[in-house]
């Protein structure tokens, strides 16, 4: 059983809280059997790989995943973290909206 989330990939998100709290990304990738999202330039980790055959190794700075509660939708009219709600358009569409100003997310 997969969860659903409220937020997508290509949504503009910022940190609440932990380690990088305060940066704003883009979500990159969404994990949703674990409820954790990719924000690019949040949550930046340091792998130390060996030489391959194909790529040369050494330090390689990658984002992790962030779990997805640490993380809030930026409303698209104020720039500001808001809650994500749902509402039916007339033609039977399903909608995400921003809680704070009512504004569709989905285009």
């Amino acid at each position: 059983m997969t969860n659903k989330l409220k937020i997508r990939k290509g949504d503009r998100v910022k940190v609440i809280t932990g380690r990088s709290k305060g940066k704003i990304g883009d979500v990159l990738r969404v994990l949703p059997a674990e409820q954790r999202v990719v924000v690019s330039g949040v949550n930046v980790i340091k792998r130390h790989t060996k030489p391959g055959r194909t790529d040369a190794g050494g330090i390689i700075e990658r984002e992790a995943a962030i779990h997805v509660s640490n993380v809030a939708l930026l409303d698209p009219k104020s720039d500001k973290p808001t809650k994500v709600g749902f509402k039916f358009l007339e033609d039977g569409r399903k909608v995400r909206i921003a809680r704070a100003s009512g504004e569709t997310i989905d285009r």
